[in-house]
């Protein structure tokens, strides 16, 4: 019995998404990708990784998901559709997610990440970044912007895709203030406020992007 060949992919979103971590880097994110930072205020040298959930040791998307729980945790439970670890994990390890991890170069414990993947989001092509979250000595230390600097490379150098795209809660004031530094505004799919009732219910999430036409993130997170 002759096997059946796998089908190649011709949606171009689905061809990245198939790509080693190797030909992704080189296809998307050269000559930018960098895999060592220092920290500008204490020299720490750290290092980063792109890297699928199927490579990821436990350990280490342990450490991601810990590090959810700390930044993040509490503005879940205070949203509608409150805090779900095992729903969370789950989307954690969606195969066609991208990792980049910072490590501590000494002791190799993951300290900051972003995750994205180029998908459909209504319709529309997007790289949409899923997570970015920080160790509070890693904040204010310009890692954040680069980190979403490399979402952008991605969507520039990945036709069609014009916008990244991601959600934040309306009560992450600092997540907010970030994202606007970057250029990232509301997006026209972000939900809005409603009459249920007779009463005014209002979104606890919003719906941010950015055009990427061109141009670099610069904000000191």
């Amino acid at each position: 019995m002759t096997p059946k060949r796998r089908r190649v992919p011709t949606d171009p979103l689905d061809k990245a998404n198939q790509k080693t971590d190797e030909q992704f880097i080189a296809d998307y994110l050269q000559p930018d990708w960098i895999t060592s930072w220092n920290h500008p205020k204490s020299s720490q040298n750290y290092t980063l990784a792109l890297i699928q959930p199927s490579r990821i040791s436990d350990a280490d998307l342990q450490a991601c998901f810990d590090l959810i729980v700390e930044t993040s945790k509490q503005d879940y439970e205070k949203s509608a559709g409150k805090w779900r670890p095992d729903h969370k994990m789950k989307e954690m390890k969606s195969p066609e997610l991208r990792y980049i991890l910072v490590k501590d170069e000494e002791t190799n414990t993951v300290k900051g990440f972003t995750s994205l993947m180029p998908t459909y989001e209504e319709g529309q092509p997007v790289v949409y970044c899923y997570e970015i979250h920080l160790k509070p000595e890693l904040q204010g230390t310009g890692l954040g912007s680069l980190l979403m600097s490399f979402l952008v490379k991605v969507a520039e150098r990945l036709p069609p895709i014009t916008k990244v795209m991601l959600t934040c809660f309306v009560a992450n004031q600092r997540g907010l203030n970030f994202y606007e530094k970057l250029g990232f505004e509301t997006d026209e799919i972000s939900p809005v406020e409603r009459k249920l009732r007779g009463k005014v219910v209002k979104p606890d999430y919003v719906i941010m992007s950015r055009t990427v036409q061109g141009g670099e993130l610069r904000s000191k997170d």
